[in-house]
């Protein structure tokens, strides 16, 4: 699996019972502390492994500094929470790069194993299906927030770890059922990552968007317009997508648009076995899942808003 495949990672098959995963992310800072950061950008590099029914095993730095405007200490924060992140996924760091930048980046080239017969992909959702997502959406409007200085101490706390967190529990307990699609919510939105599993498949999907686990205070932001740049960007590139889309509330268009950073997973199971892995999941910790859409048979893949509009 390539390029092509517009897939969370590459995979290259070595021999019949085994096959590496190997991925990359690394991007500018979302919060201010650098140890938090460090754990984030890390989280969301391990996250196309999870996504993909993998097990991290090795992982190495990426690194942009500006060394000659910033404290070294502050590099060393980074890699810390970095590792933390590494050795929490039961990974080990053997190695990196690093370039002398004027933006600080940081983020992780990640390899992982997985059997082939047990790799989930970002395609395979049957009509029928239920889509269920594990992580609240929002991270992209609150940290909008932050930036203006609206945001409480506790909410910034609660979206920090959010992000910071390992979707390991999720992908160890789809791997006890059968699923049929799996990726993972990043820079394109809920909205985006959804396009991405019906795109090409004859499916669509119904989006129960009442259902969708929302950060708090996420609807007030967004209604006060603390909306980041690359909502605009994810709507032009997938609005086609949705049916009557002009019809459709354009503040939960902004919060099904809002790019995340180390979201959750979306994970395409039948019918029968949706509500079991749901309740597995919470039971596991995963205490944000929810049953979020249905997918359907379609000539062309669209997504259907129900409802088109936020409740009061």
């Amino acid at each position: 699996m390539g390029i092509n495949t517009c897939d969370d990672a590459g995979v290259f098959r070595i021999r019949d019972d085994l096959a590496l995963i190997q991925t990359l992310d690394f991007f500018t800072p979302v919060v201010d502390d650098p140890y938090d950061f460090g754990r984030i950008a890390a989280a969301n590099a391990l996250s196309d492994i999870y996504a993909m029914g993998g097990k991290p095993l090795t992982a190495m730095n990426i690194i942009c500094f500006p060394i000659n405007g910033m404290d070294i200490d502050v590099l060393k924060e980074i890699l810390r929470g970095g590792l933390a992140k590494i050795k929490e996924a039961g990974a080990l760091l053997v190695g990196g790069h690093s370039v002398d930048d004027e933006e600080l980046k940081y983020g992780l080239s990640v390899t992982g194993t997985v059997h082939p017969d047990r790799l989930i992909t970002n395609k395979g959702a049957c009509p029928g299906d239920h889509l269920i997502l594990t992580k609240s959406i929002g991270t992209g409007i609150i940290n909008t927030a932050i930036k203006g200085n609206l945001v409480e101490s506790d909410l910034i706390s609660y979206v920090t770890e959010l992000m910071a967190e390992l979707n390991s529990t999720a992908s160890e307990v789809m791997h006890g059922f059968s699923v049929h699609a799996c990726t993972d919510v990043t820079g394109f939105g809920l909205i985006g990552h959804i396009c991405e599993m019906i795109e090409g498949t004859g499916v669509g999907l119904r989006l129960f968007t009442d259902k969708v686990p929302l950060i708090e205070k996420t609807k007030d932001f967004a209604g006060m317009g603390m909306i980041p740049a690359g909502t605009y960007r994810n709507k032009r590139f997938r609005a086609d997508f949705i049916s009557d889309s002009e019809k459709a509330d354009p503040i939960l268009l902004d919060i099904l648009f809002d790019p995340q950073t180390s979201g959750g997973l979306l994970i395409a199971i039948d019918k029968e076995n949706s509500q079991q892995l749901l309740e597995k999941l919470k039971e596991k910790g995963v205490t944000d899942s929810s049953i979020i859409g249905e997918f359907f048979e379609t000539p062309s893949p669209h997504i259907i808003l129900d409802p088109p509009s936020l409740s009061k």
